[in-house]
């Protein structure tokens, strides 16, 4: 009897063990889900020009707003003829947004400008009414608010006057590192050494 009790035990462990192979090798039902990531759409650029401090290629996300826009550039210029803009009006992708000047005030170099003997004193700026600043006592702030010039080229601007004293010219702005012809095109109407 003993004999026939381990017998009987054996035969059920036998079918434990065969059910549970069973449930664990069995393959699952239905397919894996795969995640996807978000839909996300390319940015839009934008060129801003005219009536703003920083003009430039900016990129957007989709359903970016003229505001917005103004906004990177730096804001209006007070000579910005803000009426005529519809600030709530959607930006397209590859669009030139031209930043109208009031009437009068627009930036120009007229024949007599061109015609002043060198001799006579005049600022280096296209337009006499912007600010120059003055890059060797310039603050991180106004660096960074000149157009290419980010935080971080700023931080070297700085370091190098300190490392070599202050700018002879406006050209020797090149001399830092990340600055090159290009930039200096751009930021040489807006600065100035005293």
């Amino acid at each position: 009897m003993k004999n026939a009790l381990y017998v009987l035990l054996g035969v059920m462990a036998g079918f434990v063990l065969a059910g549970v192979l069973v449930f664990v090798s069995r393959a699952p039902a239905g397919n894996a889900i795969t995640l996807q990531p978000a839909p996300t759409d390319a940015p839009i650029a934008v060129h801003v020009i005219g009536a703003v401090p920083r003009p430039g290629l900016y990129e957007f996300p989709e359903g970016t707003r003229i505001q917005d826009a103004i906004d990177a550039a730096g804001g209006l210029l007070a000579e910005a003829d803000s009426a005529s803009l519809n600030l709530a009006a959607l930006l397209e992708d590859g669009q030139q947004l031209n930043i109208p000047y009031a009437v009068g005030s627009e930036p120009a170099l007229n024949a007599t400008t061109l015609e002043l003997p060198s001799s006579a004193t005049s600022t280096p700026s296209a337009n006499p009414n912007i600010d120059l600043i003055d890059i060797n006592i310039a603050t991180l702030e106004e660096l960074d608010s000149l157009p290419g010039i980010g935080p971080t080229t700023a931080q070297k601007i700085l370091d190098y006057i300190v490392a070599n004293g202050p700018f002879a010219t406006i050209e020797d702005i090149m001399n830092v590192s990340g600055i090159g012809p290009s930039t200096f095109e751009d930021i040489k109407d807006l600065i100035t050494v005293n």
